[in-house]
């Protein structure tokens, strides 16, 4: 069954168009706005005859202040009619009236209240401005992003699409065509199609990392099934993979298995394209205490360790200048969805030369096992 996420509603403490603030903090800002002075004149009464006039004013602008921070402008006003009224009425004399014989006590009082005032403003429009300059540069990414994927669409996309519908119009023609014409035809078409497949199902997959729709049902993994799906599922020629042979069993891990098998071959795919000709890329595993960890090996060009973070971003191809071999997707699909099931996703440098990345899951709290070395559809483990 898969996991039941709880759902909690946050919008009501988050800014609500420009400069704003939810509903739920403007009504806490109130309650603030109303308690905070309360009690701090509580606490400075007993003390009146060791703090004077000018403390308590910066006290009760200090309150003030924070309340601005915590509600914005309207609670902060509140706050400070409320503060020079309780500073009138405990702390200027004669006390327990509205009335101020001494006009420097009045003066103070109403110098408070402008402070207090401005001071409020200020805070105000300075949320509001960092609330703009928030927004500001989130929608200079998105651009950034919706540019990329145009950019994307506009050929990774379309590429395979053009591939595969000219092998068909070239079937539906008069052309003589021989039987190996028309197999090869067929593979192009059919081969054309997975790369369109792959490249919009991890489009979708981001798609659904960003907005928190991702479902995923973690579970005791088998390995080697895993390994052995994404090879077939996703059109990876096994023979260019070397995977680590062993006689000691390979442990569960907790994972989602379909999530898994795109994490590897999205891993697997990347290996093979850096690798040099002649070379296979390298599948091992190393077994923890409470963990394994997957590395997939390339002995290709390697990326700057400044740049390797850099890898993981959307639309990301260091080096690539093959502009038909994706949209520079995998890796940031594959460390989103690897988190996704509480696992971690880093490269390293290959020794002699290229890039591993290295998968770290957590093992299955069922301590099952399946055998380490085994032949499945092909594929040896």
């Amino acid at each position: 069954m898969p996991r039941q996420t709880e759902v909690v509603d946050l919008s009501a403490w988050l800014p609500q168009g420009r400069g704003g603030l939810g509903r739920g903090r403007r009504l806490g800002g109130f309650a603030v706005a109303v308690a905070a002075p309360a009690l701090l004149t509580a606490a400075l009464v007993p003390a009146r005859d060791q703090v004077n006039l000018a403390s308590d004013m910066l006290l009760f602008l200090l309150t003030t202040v924070a309340v601005a921070l915590v509600g914005g402008l309207g609670p902060a006003l509140v706050a400070a009619v409320l503060s020079s009224g309780l500073i009138n009425f405990y702390f200027t004399a004669p006390l327990h009236t509205l009335s101020i014989h001494d006009a420097n006590n009045a003066i103070a009082l109403v110098v408070f209240v402008l402070v207090a005032v401005l001071v409020s403003w200020t805070v105000h429009l300075v949320a509001r401005f960092s609330d703009e300059a928030a927004d500001t540069a989130a929608l200079a990414a998105g651009n950034e992003m919706r540019t990329a994927l145009l950019a994307a669409a506009g050929h990774d996309l379309r590429a395979p699409l053009a591939a595969a519908k000219a092998s068909v119009s070239s079937l539906r023609g008069t052309g003589g065509f021989t039987d190996e014409d028309r197999v090869e035809l067929l593979a192009a078409a059919d081969e054309s199609l997975d790369r369109l497949a792959d490249l919009v199902e991890n489009l979708l997959d981001m798609s659904r990392l960003q907005t928190g729709a991702l479902t995923l049902a973690l579970e005791p993994t088998a390995l080697e099934e895993v390994v052995t799906r994404s090879l077939h599922a996703f059109g990876l020629d096994p023979h260019r993979i070397d995977v680590e042979d062993g006689d000691r069993d390979l442990p569960m891990v907790s994972a989602d298995p379909g999530l898994l098998e795109r994490v590897l071959a999205n891993l697997l795919t990347n290996a093979v394209r850096y690798s040099p000709y002649g070379t296979n890329p390298e599948l091992r595993f190393e077994e923890g205490a409470q963990t394994v960890r997957i590395r997939v090996v390339d002995h290709g060009p390697g990326i700057p360790a400044a740049a390797r973070d850099r890898v993981f971003l959307p639309f990301q191809r260091l080096g690539d200048t093959d502009n038909t071999t994706g949209i520079g997707l995998g890796l940031a699909v594959a460390r989103g969805l690897t988190e996704a099931m509480a696992g971690t996703l880093v490269p390293e440098e290959t020794p002699g030369g290229g890039l591993t990345m290295v998968l770290t899951l957590t093992r299955a709290a069922e301590a099952a096992s399946v055998p380490g070395r085994r032949e499945r559809e092909g594929v040896e483990l």
